[in-house]
């Protein structure tokens, strides 16, 4: 008798519990993001073997299969720079992205770029929707082309609010034009957070397009439950202020999968699992996908034509080139100084693109292309030893930081080493000019471009006190000069070195 009391207890027990997670998984609504950010073309990169929006597509439709609650966020950086967007103005990727079925993006600073009328344009074929609270048409006082401060969407029956925030320093490293203003992320995150929780709002997400240090910044500003962000084109992971921060590397390799458990009672986010899902050649593309691909078919194959050949690896990273000298970086350098007959050259290294390593072997139209896609005139300068000095003080300012800078310099006909623990105005020692010491009083001339001479991109503004010998009208383009130079090597192959020329010592 006692023995049947027990199993009959134990089977009540066991039908209370099933009863328990049963309850607990009909108040639970689990909702799926997947992330991108800085995706600049919707061709696979890396020889073919990751990245294409096509195989994303396929990534998502899996996903979608799995659960119907599920939506895609872009980080920023996708209308500007590539090899297309000079001729499409950026068309082909809001073509992608609507076949690929984007719903959220965050504005990154080279969305700006292009020119506003151009950007409007590509909003209002964008069958998803952008953010970017902090993007101020100075005009009207209001959010960049009537941009909604934020997005509050029901999805299984809880609600998802989405704001997008840019970085502040996108009129340093853009085309933005003078009647668009970018104000404080932090203090538009404290006023529009809280209306966002009481307009009732379950979750918080922060889709950003900032430096990591300035997403931790960030998340101390308000209450977010979790951070996507872009901008570094790099896979990264952190936390600040109990805020998970996320962002994935750039050109779709890789998707960032997020899985919200979300109490439909409370409308508390409970937990979080994620995963990073590579974006491989074993992923077929979707069929769906076909039509952007005859779209711009002939542009494709143009881009494949053969320019000519690499002996060695030429490294490409954006880490690399906005961080020390590169082979790639010298090779640029002295294409930009003999096609202006400068003493000395300087190309800051965020216009150096490509984020890629290339193997020895053929080098395509693609490849010059993307590693120089702004089409910048190379313009010639004439400076004074004391300002040629206060350019590279200024080119390593910001090498100290958890950044990689823009304004980092690859150099041609002058070599210099820096200490990034001395105080700003000391870094920058043993500066050579041709081999002799810097003369503070000779003038020197400079080839560079002219993005940063006319409108003192990456914050270098002191090029307004420079004599322009040539302007830009007349001055020849850089992928230009960059194809040229390598279709003058002999045998069209190119063998760049690394020569010590920028030389780090703290």
């Amino acid at each position: 008798m006692r023995t049947q009391i027990k199993f009959l207890c134990l089977l009540a027990f066991i039908f209370f519990l099933r009863f328990v997670v049963s309850a607990q998984a009909d108040n639970t609504v689990r909702v799926t993001i997947l992330h991108l950010n800085d995706t600049y073309q919707f061709s696979p990169v890396d020889g073919g073997k990751r990245g294409g929006l096509a195989r994303v597509m396929t990534v998502k439709k899996g996903v979608l299969k799995e659960n119907p609650n599920t939506i895609m966020t872009l980080g920023g950086d996708t209308v500007s720079p590539s090899v297309e967007t000079r001729t499409y103005k950026g068309a082909q990727m809001i073509d992608a992205w609507n076949m690929v079925g984007l719903d959220y993006s965050v504005f990154g600073n080279h969305e700006f770029d292009l020119k506003t009328a151009d950007l409007r344009d590509r909003m209002k074929e964008s069958k998803f929707q952008w953010l970017g609270a902090n993007v101020i048409d100075k005009k009207t006082g209001k959010i960049f082309a009537d941009t909604p401060p934020y997005i509050i969407r029901s999805i299984g029956g809880v609600k998802i609010g989405i704001i997008g925030l840019l970085l502040p320093e996108t009129k340093e490293t853009s085309s933005m034009e003078a009647s668009l203003n970018v104000t404080d992320y932090c203090a538009v995150a404290k006023r529009l957070v809280p209306r966002m929780r009481r307009a009732g709002a379950n979750v918080i997400i922060g889709l950003t397009h900032m430096f990591m240090a300035q997403d931790k910044k960030l998340a101390g500003c308000a209450g977010f439950d979790l951070i996507l962000g872009g901008h570094e084109h790099t896979l990264l992971q952190s936390s600040a202020h109990g805020t998970p921060i996320f962002k994935m590397w750039a050109d779709a390799r890789e998707v960032g999968r997020f899985d919200l458990y979300i109490d439909k009672k409370t409308g508390r986010l409970q937990s979080m699992d994620w995963r990073i899902i590579p974006v491989t050649d074993e992923i077929p593309d979707a069929p769906e996908f076909a039509p952007v691909f005859a779209k711009y078919q002939e542009l494709l194959e143009k881009l494949a034509v053969k320019v000519g050949a690499t002996a060695v690896e030429l490294d490409a990273l954006s880490y690399s080139v906005r961080t020390k000298e590169t082979n790639i970086g010298n090779f640029i350098a002295d294409a930009y100084r003999n096609a202006a007959g400068a003493d000395v050259a300087l190309v800051n290294g965020g216009s150096i693109r490509a984020d890629l390593t290339y193997s020895p072997g053929v080098l395509t139209m693609r490849d010059v292309l993307s590693m120089l896609p702004f089409n910048n005139p190379i313009v010639k300068v004439e400076v004074s030893g004391k300002l040629l000095g206060d350019i590279l003080e200024h080119s390593v300012a910001r090498s100290a930081e958890d950044t990689e800078p823009g304004r980092f310099p690859q150099i041609s006909g002058m070599s210099f080493k820096f200490d990034t623990r001395k105080l700003p105005g000391q870094r920058i020692s043993d500066i050579l000019i041709d081999g002799k010491p810097l003369d503070d009083a000779k003038i020197y001339s400079l080839a560079t471009s002219d993005f940063l001479v006319s409108r003192g991109g990456d914050g270098y503004t002191m090029f307004k006190n420079a004599k322009v010998l040539t302007p830009a009208d007349k001055a020849p383009k850089d992928s230009d000069v960059f194809e040229q130079s390598i279709r003058s090597a002999p045998d069209s192959t190119i063998s760049p070195k690394l020569e010590e020329r920028i030389v780090r010592i703290g």
